[in-house]
């Protein structure tokens, strides 16, 4: 009672915690009084990270709860949160010790009813389609009778066997299935793939790639729809380079890839039908076409030569084609004779014309005054051809005046005195670094001979060896054969084994101990602690001898 009334700060025997033990209760607390719950409101700000965590608030009109969801389990979530969506969001409440806050991780978020979901379908719409992804000009035409057929579709419904059955009745075709979930979480992904996949198989490979792709699904709810509403379906699908038809739900049920596709069926059966045309339709039109075909040859053959016959009426007879010509041939056959006269003389006159100023006379004549000029031309090739000569002989001159040998001389004695600088400078700097070289190993010869056993044993140690090995203590003296002591000036060898009782046992006196010989603990580096006898004991008969 003394200390309690003495006590100078009342009140303060309240228990004390520590920030982590108060924000471990705070997280028990929440979580063991909450569990798993359910929340509906109104998708705030949206984060996702670049670890695949997804960051969003959920909100009402006065309050705002933080919402995270792990990577994990945003790859799990049927319906992605986005920014004014109306959800109801299950998982369990945390709190957050680090910023004192609190929490929910969600693993499942749902559109809170159905008014949500088409007033957030109709903003996807009216993103998309502002991105020109309904466009009809980007779309591609239906292929009129594709070999391979792609059906993106449940293995085990219904909607499959339609398809293959109205293939089979209408036109065989080869048909590649891809197995999705149709409705759920996993939906939108697995199309997604479906559809990538389709258009990343190689034409003509050993998995061939398909020429039309059909995406199909039965009736249900808007939810059980929701799949292919999701964003990444439909661009996928505008993406692809394969022809798609979406035959989702019924005629009634709506979806995004109806609109994105390049052709909407209303049901899976009618999406067979777009797909080929009916075989025996089709053989049909083949034999009345080939009919008519056949038809309209005879008849266009009939009308030509009909034709024909009626051009040929106005053309002259073919004997008489030729009498024009043959007339021309004959007239001209007769002129002939004399045209090859005339010519004849015309040429002969006009070789002797030619010919008349061909005499020897003049053709002498001529030779002579080419021989003139070549004269005059070779005397006046000599004195050009000389001062041709000289000048060059002038230039060449010039240039040997200035290559002197002095001139090369100089240079070479200055680059030799130059050389005989930079021999002397490196001598130098040798023999300078040879010398500190040379003084750094003498200083640390120095430090090896203080630091070595050798100078310790000049100050009265000895190293006591027994059977090679160095002795440090007296039991592995007792046990050698042979001691070998050495000193500063030399070694000594001495029997092993117990010199007498007494020195066996105890020393004989305090100075016998002072003077014992006792070895290093480390050989040949670190010295003995103890210093060694000055004078060694003279050997008996059976200690041995001093060497």
């Amino acid at each position: 009672m003394s200390d309690l009334i003495d006590d100078p700060n009342p009140g303060q025997n309240t228990p004390e915690y520590s920030v982590a033990e108060i924000s471990g209760a705070v997280k028990k607390t929440i979580e063991g009084a909450f569990g798993r719950i359910r929340v509906r409101g109104e998708v705030g700000r949206v984060f996702k990270a670049r670890s695949g965590h997804l960051y969003y608030d959920v909100k009402d009109d006065g309050n705002v709860l933080g919402c995270t969801t792990w990577k994990g389990q945003a790859a799990k979530l049927s319906v992605q949160p986005e920014e004014g969506m109306e959800v109801i969001v299950t998982g369990k409440l945390t709190a957050f010790g680090a910023q004192s806050k609190y929490n929910m991780n969600v693993d499942e978020v749902v559109v809170a009813g159905e008014g949500a979901l088409m007033a957030m379908l109709e903003k996807r719409k009216k993103k998309l389609a502002g991105e020109g992804l309904f466009d009809e000009a980007r779309k591609q035409k239906i292929p009129f009778l594709p070999e391979i057929i792609g059906v993106i579709t449940s293995p085990s419904g219904a909607v499959i066997r339609d398809i293959l059955h109205r293939l089979r009745d209408r036109f065989p075709r080869k048909v590649l299935i891809w197995p999705v979930a149709v409705q759920g979480a996993a939906c939108a992904p697995e199309v997604t793939r479906a559809i990538q996949g389709f258009n990343a198989l190689t034409p003509g490979g050993s998995m061939p790639r398909p020429d039309l792709i059909i995406v199909a699904r039965g009736g249900g709810s808007i939810e059980d729809l929701w799949g292919f509403n999701e964003e990444n379906v439909a661009r996928a699908t505008a993406a692809s380079q394969i022809p798609i038809i979406s035959a989702v739900g019924h005629e009634t049920d709506t979806t995004l890839i109806d609109f994105v596709s390049d052709l909407r069926a209303p049901t899976p059966t009618a999406a067979a039908e777009h797909a080929v045309p009916v075989r025996l339709e089709l053989m049909a039109w083949v034999d009345e076409a080939g009919a008519r075909l056949s038809r309209a040859v005879g008849q266009g053959v009939t009308q030509r030569g009909q034709r024909l016959r009626d051009l040929s009426r106005a053309l002259p007879r073919p004997d008489t084609l030729l009498d024009g010509p043959r007339q021309r041939f004959d007239r001209l056959g007769d002129q002939l004779p004399n045209a090859l006269r005339n010519v004849t003389q015309i040429r002969k006159v006009q070789l002797s014309q030619a010919s008349a100023g061909l005499r020897p006379k003049v053709l002498t004549g001529t030779l002579a005054q080419r021989n003139k000029e070549l004269a005059t031309l070779t005397t006046r090739l000599g004195p050009a051809l000389g001062r041709g000569t000289a000048q060059v002989r002038r230039d060449f001159d010039k240039l040997a005046g200035r290559l002197s040998a002095d001139r090369i001389t100089a240079d070479m004695a200055g680059q030799s005195r130059d050389v005989a600088e930079l021999t002397t400078r490196l001598t130098r700097a040798y023999e300078g670094n040879v010398s500190r070289h040379r003084d750094r190993l003498s200083g640390l010869e120095r430090m090896r001979q203080t630091l070595g056993y050798t100078e310790t044993l000049k100050r009265g140690y000895a190293v006591v060896r027994g059977d090679g090995n160095v002795v440090t203590g007296r039991a592995d003296a007792r046990a050698a054969a042979v001691l070998e002591i050495e000193f500063s000036d030399g070694r000594m060898m001495v029997d092993g084994g117990p010199v007498d009782a007494r020195s066996a046992d105890v020393p004989a006196d305090k100075n016998a101990e002072k003077t014992a010989v006792k070895s290093p603990k480390k050989p040949a580096h670190k010295p003995a602690q103890k210093p060694a006898k000055k004078k060694a004991p003279k050997p008996g008969p059976e200690q041995g001898s001093l060497f």
